[in-house]
């Protein structure tokens, strides 16, 4: 990518927010999720990469977790199987003695002009990776979570404005929201918090992978550019931290400025 998506400011530094975590997060490998990554292990977290195909990507932010003194283990395989998914926890507590964090953000996005455009084959597809994984991950994770262990889920701008391009992926992120709200609540007896970040227009490598021209990607923001995965990460950070301890069921605007709702 022209320029490379910037994964962590030179300037952060880390606190120990998050000693002796472990997280397992999703679509790992590159973009917001390797930045999630290494901010986490900036922060004392061991970290567990889950990715479906891109094998030197995900070695890449193996080896920056590393370089912050953390353990990273990869785990290659696709959400949409619940079964995998199973496998994906269990795999993480085996070789990281346990799990604190859960980060649900992986996902796809087809941009299409018409309803017609979209098969069913696709519509089953992003709602598989995008929503159904969520719920297998969440309901595997939580059997080993423990009082104010955290999961965090990533939705998008594109759900509280809407995109007459991605129907089918704004309509996932959509049932994100609906879903953080409803664990939040199912969970909140047992002091685990559930809550999400809903990023707007951010350089990652989905982008150009999706649209053939992005010359203006992100300029329509209030503040006229796209963020970086860098700017996104803290959020993912203060969620997970106990910093956030007294907030559950709630999404963190990281959009350039654009006013939402929600």
């Amino acid at each position: 990518m022209v320029p490379e998506p910037e994964v962590i400011r030179n300037g952060y530094k880390g606190s120990e927010k998050l000693k002796g975590k472990v997280a397992l997060i999703t679509g790992g490998d590159s973009g917001i999720g390797r930045s999630v990554a290494v901010h986490f292990a900036r922060e004392g977290a061991d970290v567990a990469i889950n990715f479906i195909s891109e094998t030197k990507d995900a070695r890449d932010t193996q080896k920056l977790v590393e370089a912050e003194g953390q353990k990273c283990i990869l785990i290659k395989g696709d959400i949409r199987s619940e079964k995998f998914c199973n496998k994906a926890v269990d795999t993480t507590v085996e070789k990281l003695g346990g799990i604190n964090i859960l980060v649900n953000n992986a996902a796809i996005q087809f941009p299409k002009n018409s309803l017609k455009e979209i098969s069913s084959k696709q519509l089953l597809e992003t709602f598989e990776t995008n929503i159904y994984s969520f719920f297998h991950l969440a309901k595997f994770a939580v059997d080993h979570f423990k009082a104010g262990d955290t999961i965090i889920n990533t939705s998008s701008v594109t759900t509280y404005r809407g995109s007459e391009h991605l129907v089918d992926y704004a309509s996932t992120k959509g049932a994100i929201v609906g879903f953080t709200r409803s664990l939040a609540k199912m969970l909140a007896p047992d002091k685990i918090r559930v809550n999400g970040v809903a990023p707007g227009p951010i350089w990652t490598p989905l982008i150009p992978a999706t649209f053939e021209d992005v010359t203006e990607f992100g300029q329509d923001t209030a503040l006229g550019r796209a963020g970086q995965p860098s700017e996104v990460a803290p959020a993912y950070v203060y969620l997970a931290s106990e910093d956030s301890s007294y907030v559950t069921g709630q999404f963190i605007h990281v959009n350039g400025g654009e006013i939402v709702g929600g």
